[in-house]
């Protein structure tokens, strides 16, 4: 097994590739001291196993997650400081975590039940229940404060606030934030799942508004309307929204 090593503090770091010197048919490929530099080595390395810390400042376990959930997820143990929802989560998703200050019997437990999983090629097992551990934390912290944009080589966090509209481009969707723009390779319908409905309004199967940057609302012909922001960007709504448009109106009204 290939593993690699995501935690903020070097004696975590140190003490989790100590318990696996003795594992003959481990190999650790690296080791990340933060969130953004898990990602990246994740994408490069492609390791078969990622001991992860939940607790990290800026990208936490479950961003790195969010950012390679696109691609094959790898197995995931995560390790964590007494976190109430990350305990129950786990638990009811079949992933293995470690609770610290964790002891070599409970690491070699942990490890021999992602050895076996991988042994067995149940790893599209493994990265359903990843999926459905990420979609429980969704419910129960409902709306990102961020969005997740790589630039280059680089991540990059947009706060969902600085977000004016969003646009499909191809089998991404682009990220309007004043001048520049960022693409995200999601669908509209899921990420419109993940924005507060009170802030962003879908106004086209391809459209999506931050409805604080609308500057004024005009009707056109059936039922159709054209949204001007307050940069001047003009976005033309289709009879579908209609009544979502019209209750914004009224709203501001």
């Amino acid at each position: 097994m290939r593993a690699l090593i995501v935690d903020d503090e070097p004696l975590a770091r140190r003490r989790v590739a100590q318990l696996l010197a003795a594992e003959s048919d481990v190999e650790i490929v690296g080791d990340a001291a933060d969130g953004e530099e898990a990602v990246q080595l994740i994408e490069q390395l492609r390791p078969d196993l990622v001991f992860l810390d939940v607790q990290m400042p800026e990208v936490d376990g479950f961003d790195v997650l969010e950012a390679i959930r696109g691609e094959q997820m790898p197995a995931v143990i995560f390790a964590t400081a007494f976190d109430q929802f990350a305990l129950r989560a786990f638990d009811a998703n079949a992933v293995d975590y470690l609770l610290k200050p964790y002891g070599e019997e409970r690491f070699r437990a942990a490890l021999g039940r992602a050895r076996a999983r991988l042994r067995a090629g149940r790893r599209e097992e493994m990265t359903q229940q990843l999926h459905a551990l990420l979609a429980a934390r969704g419910a129960e912290r409902r709306y990102p404060e961020r969005l997740v944009v790589r630039v280059g080589p680089k991540l990059l966090f947009v706060p969902v606030a600085d977000v004016d509209w969003v646009d499909v481009d191809g089998n991404y969707v682009r990220i309007h934030v004043g001048a520049r723009s960022y693409l995200l390779r999601e669908t509209l319908s899921t990420l419109s799942e993940r924005l507060p409905p009170e802030r962003f309004l879908r106004i086209h199967r391809s459209t999506l508004v931050n409805v604080e940057r609308v500057r004024e609302i005009q009707p056109m012909a059936k039922g159709t309307f054209l949204l001007r922001l307050m940069d001047g960007t003009a976005l033309s709504s289709t009879l579908t929204y209609r009544d979502q448009i019209q209750a914004l109106i009224a709203a501001g009204s």
